[in-house]
């Protein structure tokens, strides 16, 4: 029987890929993440394109939210003008 180590960082990801949200609390207590910024930075040196977003709620409140989006082409031009460079 083989078993599957699903990281904190995938169970993360995949939470985004499932169109969710995510503030650094319930990174915290969903996926018992020490450090959820550092979660998201190495999701985005791996490529992923993961945004932050501040969301306020009905009573005002503000706070902020991870959210899986699409890069803008400024952002994929950049990225292959790196490669081009040799920067990257």
């Amino acid at each position: 029987m083989t078993t599957t180590t699903v990281t904190k960082e995938q169970k993360v990801l995949n939470a985004l890929q499932e169109g969710r949200t995510l503030s650094s609390a319930q990174m915290k207590s969903f996926f018992n993440v020490g450090n959820p910024q550092a979660v998201v930075q190495q999701l985005r040196f791996k490529g992923f394109p993961i945004y932050l977003n501040t969301v306020t709620d009905t009573k005002g409140r503000t706070r902020n939210v991870y959210r899986l989006g699409t890069p803008s082409r400024a952002v994929v031009a950049a990225g292959y003008r790196a490669i081009a460079n040799g920067t990257v």
